[in-house]
């Protein structure tokens, strides 16, 4: 069975779709991307499906799960290189793909997912720490 390459760039994972997605690759893709999250701790995930002319409804459902599986093991998703044809399908087909973040490329896709940690640890405070402070307004 084919699988689909998981590269780890940083802390973020990067999952170049190169193929058609048949069912059986994109479960293998949801198990190894779950085990790839876990074994290396990062914080992002780019699924680039440029190359994807079709997209039907159980890839869509998948996307739509791996989402949710990063995102409870601390990891957000960012979907890129969607073709019109393929977002009027997904549409079409009434799949929103709650949970996934979009960018037209990997480049945008990167700082979309650099800029949400930036955030993140912007709103960190550890309260215990004397050198965080909590300034509030009257």
């Amino acid at each position: 069975m084919e699988r689909v390459p998981v590269l780890k760039i940083g802390d973020i994972l990067l999952v170049s779709i190169q193929t058609d997605m048949e069912d059986q690759v994109a479960l293998q893709l949801q198990e190894d991307l779950a085990d790839r999250i876990v074994a290396t701790g990062c914080h992002g995930v780019i699924i680039d499906i440029s190359a994807l002319d079709i997209v039907d409804s159980f890839v869509g459902r998948t996307l739509a799960t791996i989402a949710s599986i990063s995102r409870v093991l601390d990891a957000e998703t960012v979907v890129v290189g969607m073709r019109p044809a393929v977002a009027i399908t997904l549409v079409e087909l009434g799949l929103s793909l709650p949970g996934i973040r979009t960018a037209l490329n990997v480049e945008l896709g990167m700082d979309l997912l650099a800029r949400e940690r930036a955030a993140d640890e912007d709103d960190d405070v550890d309260l215990t720490d004397p050198d965080d402070s909590v300034v509030t307004q009257p």
